[in-house]
């Protein structure tokens, strides 16, 4: 059953990029077995994700969660800014149609607009957040407060592209910038209230449980981000 999901996904070869540790010669997820298993251990009704290039981390996470056999649903936040891909609405039915997770509920936005929307305001109990969007601390930061106050008593935040500093060309070469959401990983690994825990497989991956007990340090300025 597993093994057939995993045939699907990586029959498109856009599913083995964007360094989650992929490997389609065994079939192996990389970094998506901790996707998965958080999805069915942590049982959420619903999880977020922020930021996907073509759909990886929401289809996984929304496997997890039908085989959960409990109806939860992937909210999935993304406007399209790399390409269109997203931006029109057949093509995101159809692609996870086809993969056969039909429980991702799509948000063509920014979370900046996301949170200014209904749906935002009628969100609670969040169970695990996947932070993936653009790279920069700042909006790292933006995604994660946009959620803290949302999340369950056992949720966990994922932030993928986690480990260093790096240029991204990934917007096109007239807006490269540089990938520091491990500026707001050093912030949080040393604020009360958080347990954080980083993983240095491809791109790396944080995972963040807790609620934090102060947002004064979170807050301050990222000098040189």
């Amino acid at each position: 059953m597993m093994e057939e999901y995993i045939r699907k996904l990586f029959a498109d070869p856009e599913m083995l990029r964007m360094g989650h540790a992929q490997r389609l010669a065994d079939l192996n997820l990389g970094l998506g077995w901790i996707y998965y298993a958080l999805g069915r251990l942590i049982r959420p009704a619903r999880a977020v994700v922020v930021g996907s290039y073509r759909g990886y981390v929401p289809s996984v996470i929304a496997k997890a969660l039908l085989d959960n056999t409990e109806g939860g649903e992937v909210w999935f936040i993304d406007p399209s800014l790399a390409d269109d891909f997203w931006k029109v609405p057949a093509r995101v039915t159809e692609t996870f149609q086809r993969l056969g997770t039909p429980n991702v509920r799509h948000h063509p936005h920014t979370t900046q607009e996301f949170v200014a929307t209904e749906a935002y305001a009628g969100l609670s109990e969040v169970g695990l957040v996947m932070i993936d969007g653009y790279h920069s601390a700042e909006q790292a930061r933006f995604d994660y407060l946009a959620f803290v106050d949302k999340l369950g008593a056992d949720a966990v935040v994922l932030f993928h592209d986690s480990i260093q500093r790096r240029p991204s060309s990934f917007y096109g070469e007239d807006r490269k910038y540089d990938h520091t959401v491990c500026l707001l990983m050093e912030r949080l690994k040393k604020t009360p209230g958080l347990a954080v825990l980083t993983l240095p497989f491809a791109s790396g991956l944080t995972l963040v449980r807790g609620k934090p007990e102060s947002l004064q340090w979170i807050n301050e300025p990222f000098d040189g981000a």
